[in-house]
């Protein structure tokens, strides 16, 4: 990719202007300034007052000294515990590990971001990394306790990472970045670095060039070494590995063949979980980026080609595609966060097409008012859904506190145990342990809780027109507070949580 003096045209426009010197430290600035807005960004919107989500929850409080540890499902992993560890040893604070992950997420993009600067001019790392930390959803998952960015980042860096080692023979620091790259992204979700992996591995075994023992082994060591805690557990906790990938199967719908598109694409309103995706598409221009980015995928593709320059834009291209796979057409419900990674790896060649139009469009101040245009409209729409979601995130912590006060005031108090509805983030809150019955997250028979309840407080939560099970139906019931956006729930309290505090009556008077 070196610079010529004869004058280029088309596509070969985006890739003349690797905008400064080939040194070491060169084309930095752009995804510097990127990783730092990103940081500040969550800083500035998403800490203040912010609570933990169900998932969080169920993250931390595997590592969270002086609170009962909920249940941990079969297709979970616990890479994020691993990554939160240090500062939830440290302070209880939903603050201070907002701040964090805000950090590392911002540090982690921008390494993702630097492994590309060799493979491509400086502009089209920063332009990426700019398409895809403005989604809303990517600084939603900043600071939030789960592993989907951190699959988006550690998948950007690994492809990154095998472009260089295919490449140069001599660059034994991306060959080591690649089985670290590697290993991170199985730690957090084993199954996404097998469908990251699977390009990969095809890619070098087809280009006579790339194929070297060094890359292969490399690359299948370090998704090994990283499934190997979730494989261990298998047999450790579950009975097995196949014991456990039949359960993660069922909890995530009986995987097969559904086509979850338009789920996806509704889901951008601003739903965390759509599971059933049952809600209308009210706001269609939340999902007009995710209609173009095919289009601008390919021409990115397409303008690598013409350059001469295929293989830097359509590996990634390919390996996007092959982590979308799964979330698009294999399980029957929809998360924005599921496609992260496919969103940073994607967002490569989306950015060298944005960059071939504004090269290739004339008069220049015309395509880049237009783009600014576009780009700021964008930025509105995708930020108006931030706001909504972190004052949802807001109004839940409040609430969540309000109920657990309220089972604290009829005496459940640690050591206690809630069973039922949200179970997780109430018993979390009230340092309670969570135990269900029933469902995927079974832990307890019905029997077992009884005997709990015998010489500890126990509240079954249900929904307040729903009837309690029929072993708390001679428990005290108990109105809860309203939970945002969910009808009021009844708390069912055993005996041994003690008698209902006394209402104190305000003296009569006279007047």
């Amino acid at each position: 990719m070196a610079q010529t003096s004869t004058p280029v045209s088309g596509p070969r426009r985006a890739w003349s202007r690797p905008g400064g010197t080939r040194g070491p430290g060169s084309g930095l600035a752009g995804p510097a300034a990127v990783a730092g807005l990103y940081t500040l960004v969550q800083l500035a919107l998403l800490v203040a007052g912010s609570g933990l989500g169900w998932d969080e929850t169920v993250y931390v409080s595997q590592v969270s000294p002086g609170a009962e540890a909920a249940f941990f499902s079969a297709p979970r992993a616990r890479g994020i515990t691993v990554l939160v560890a240090p500062l939830t040893a440290l302070t209880p604070s939903v603050e201070a590990l907002r701040v964090y992950l805000a950090l590392l997420s911002g540090a982690g993009l921008f390494l993702a971001l630097r492994v590309w600067r060799p493979l491509l001019p400086a502009r089209v790392p920063t332009v990426a990394g700019a398409l895809f930390a403005g989604l809303w959803v990517t600084v939603f998952y900043g600071p939030q306790v789960m592993p989907n960015l951190w699959v988006a980042l550690g998948s950007l860096f690994t492809v990154g990472c095998f472009l260089r080692a295919v490449r140069d023979r001599a660059d034994r620091a991306a060959l080591a970045g690649l089985g670290a790259g590697a290993a991170f992204t199985a730690l957090m979700r084993p199954t996404d670095a097998c469908w990251l992996a699977l390009p990969l591995l095809l890619a070098a075994l087809c280009v006579g060039a790339w194929r070297r023992p060094a890359v292969l082994l490399t690359l299948g060591a370090g998704v090994a070494v990283g499934c190997a805690p979730w494989v261990a557990e298998a047999y450790l906790s579950y009975g097995g590995l196949a014991e456990r990938l039949r359960r993660a199967d069922g909890i995530q719908g009986e995987l097969g063949w559904n086509l979850a598109f338009y789920d996806q694409l509704r889901a951008l309103q601003g739903r965390l979980l759509c599971r059933p995706c049952d809600m209308a598409w009210r706001r269609p221009g939340t999902g007009v980026w995710w209609l173009v980015l095919p289009a601008l995928v390919v021409g990115g593709v397409l303008t690598a080609v013409r350059a001469r320059r295929p293989a830097v834009v359509l590996v990634p291209s390919l390996a996007g595609l092959s982590l979308a796979a799964p979330y698009l057409l294999l399980i029957g419900y929809a998360a924005p966060r599921f496609l992260l990674p496919a969103y940073a790896l994607l967002a490569v060649p989306a950015a060298l097409c944005l960059l071939w139009i504004a090269a290739a469009v004339r008069p220049r101040p015309v395509a880049a008012a237009g783009l600014a245009v576009l780009l700021a409209a964008h930025l509105v729409v995708q930020y108006g859904i931030l706001d909504r979601v972190a004052a949802s995130g807001r109004a839940n912590r409040t609430a969540f506190g309000r109920v657990a006060a309220e089972l604290g005031r009829h005496g459940v108090r640690p050591p206690c145990v809630v069973s039922g509805e949200e179970a997780v983030r109430i018993a979390f809150r009230a340092r309670c342990a969570s135990r269900q019955t029933g469902g995927h997250d079974v832990s307890i028979t019905p029997a077992r809780l009884v005997a709990l309840a015998r010489d500890r407080p126990v509240a079954v939560v249900v929904p307040e027109a729903g009837r309690p099970p029929a072993y708390a139906r001679g428990w005290r019931p108990l109105r809860l507070p309203d939970l945002p956006g969910a009808r009021g729930l009844r708390a069912y309290v055993s005996p041994s949580a003690g008698p209902p505090p006394r209402t104190v009556r305000p003296p009569r008077t006279l007047w």
